[in-house]
C-alpha cells in the first residue's frame, strides 16, 4: 500500500440517484476534488446540467474514466459492481482507493479480493439512504444527511486513507459505521430484508383472502398499511439482494417462523402473552427514532394542525424565529378539509421541549414522540 496523498480526482461509476447525490453533496460542501462521471450519455448530460460532475465518460470509455482517479466510487446494482471489479484492476493507478454503494457486502468484498491488484485499497461501502424516485434527475445533495454509511474494509488499510474517506463522508452529512462484511449482511437480513419478505407475505396472504371476500382489503388500514408499505418495492431493486444474500435471508425467515410459532403457542396463556407484549414494547421504544441515521438519534414531536393554507409555513416560522432547526418532517396522516398530524424531528432534547412549548403557546396540539 502506498502512502496516502489526498483525493484530487474522484470517479463516480454510475451517476444515478446515489452517484449523482454524492457529487452534488461534495460540491455543495465545497469539496475541491474533480468529480468524473462514468455512465450512459443521457445520464451524463443530466449530471452535467445539475452540476454533479466536472467531466464525463461513457461506459465504453471505462478505462479513461477511472485511470486518473484517486478514488473510484462504484454506484451500480450489485451484479454490475461484481463485473466492474473484474475489469477495474487493469486500469486503476497505484495507490487508488476503491469503494462502492452495494447493499450486500460479502460477495463484493470477495470479488475485490480476487480481482483488484495489491497496489490499491478497497473499502466496501453501503450508504443507507434512498428515495422513491430513481436516476440522477432525482439526485439530492441532502440525501446522505444523517444517513448511516457502513464501511467494510476487506484487508488492513492505512489509517490516513480510512480517515480521509470517513472525513469526506462525514462532510456530506453521513454517519460512518465500520464493521465486517458478514456482520453487515447478517444485520441487513434481519432489519431490512426480512421485513421486506414479511411485508410481501402478509400482503399476498390478505390479497388471496380478498378473493374470498372483498372486505379483507377494504378493512386494511392503520397497522396493516404501515406493515405492508414496503411491499410495493419494485422487484428490480430486490433481485440482486435476494440472490447474493439468500443464505442470510433464508436463516432469518426460519427464525421468524419459529418466533411466530412461539407467539401462536402463547395466545391462550394470558400471563406469558402479556410478558411477550411488554418485551416487544420495551425493545421497540429502545430503537433510535432517527430513521436515517441511528448513530445520532433525533428528538421528535407530533403536531396536529387544521387543514388551512399556510399552516406548515406557520409552524416553520414559529420555530425559525426562535432559532430551532427542523432536521426532518413527515406527514403521518391527513384528512382532507379537516387536518392532519405531522412528525417533526430536532437535533437536541432542548429543541424538542422548546418547540412543544412554542407551538402550544400558538394553539397547536403537539406532544413528544417515541
Amino acid at each position: 500500500m502506498t502512502k496516502f496523498s489526498g483525493f484530487k480526482t474522484i470517479s463516480v461509476v454510475g451517476v444515478g440517484l446515489i452517484g449523482g447525490s454524492f457529487g452534488l453533496a461534495l460540491k455543495s460542501r465545497g469539496y475541491t476534488a474533480k468529480i468524473v462521471g462514468v455512465d450512459r450519455p443521457g445520464n451524463l448530460d443530466v449530471a452535467f446540467q445539475r452540476g454533479a460532475i466536472d467531466a464525463g465518460f461513457t461506459r465504453d470509455q471505462f478505462k479513461e474514466g477511472v485511470e486518473d482517479a484517486d478514488v473510484v466510487f462504484l454506484c451500480a446494482p450489485i451484479h454490475i459492481i461484481l463485473n466492474q471489479l473484474q475489469e477495474l484492476g487493469a486500469y486503476i493507478k497505484p495507490g487508488a482507493l476503491i469503494t462502492d454503494a452495494g447493499s450486500i457486502k460479502r460477495h463484493i468484498v470477495e470479488a475485490a479480493n480476487r480481482h483488484l491488484p495489491g497496489h490499491c485499497d478497497f473499502i466496501g461501502g453501503h450508504p443507507m439512504a434512498g428515495s422513491e424516485f430513481k436516476g440522477v434527475g432525482a439526485a439530492d445533495h441532502f440525501l446522505f444527511e444523517n444517513a448511516t454509511w457502513v464501511l467494510t474494509p476487506n484487508k488492513p488499510v492505512a489509517q490516513p486513507r480510512v480517515k480521509a474517506l470517513v472525513e469526506m463522508l462525514e462532510l456530506i452529512g453521513a454517519n460512518v459505521l465500520i464493521m465486517q462484511p458478514r456482520l453487515h449482511d447478517e444485520i441487513a437480513a434481519a432489519v431490512s430484508h426480512l421485513p421486506q419478505m414479511a411485508a410481501l407475505a402478509l400482503m399476498n396472504l390478505a390479497a388471496d383472502k380478498n378473493e374470498e371476500s372483498p372486505y379483507f382489503l377494504k378493512m386494511a388500514a392503520g397497522g396493516f398499511r404501515d406493515m405492508t408499505r414496503i411491499a410495493s418495492s419494485p422487484f428490480g431493486i430486490w433481485e440482486s439482494i435476494c440472490s447474493t444474500n439468500s443464505d442470510m435471508i433464508h436463516s432469518f425467515i426460519d427464525f421468524y417462523i419459529q418466533e411466530l410459532i412461539c407467539l401462536r403457542d402463547l395466545l391462550t396463556n394470558e400471563k406469558e402473552l402479556e410478558r411477550y407484549f411488554a418485551k416487544a414494547a420495551k425493545n421497540r421504544l429502545s430503537i433510535p427514532t432517527d430513521t436515517k441515521g441511528f448513530l445520532n438519534p433525533q428528538f421528535e414531536i407530533s403536531v396536529t394542525a387544521v387543514d388551512r393554507p399556510g399552516v406548515i409555513a406557520a409552524i416553520s416560522t414559529i420555530l425559525a424565529e426562535n432559532r430551532i432547526n427542523i432536521k426532518d418532517m413527515e406527514v403521518l396522516k391527513i384528512r382532507e378539509n379537516e387536518g392532519g398530524t405531522f412528525r417533526l424531528a430536532f437535533a437536541s432534547e432542548d429543541d424538542q421541549v422548546n418547540a412543544i412549548d412554542l407551538l402550544r403557546a400558538e394553539g397547536f396540539d403537539c406532544r413528544k414522540r417515541g
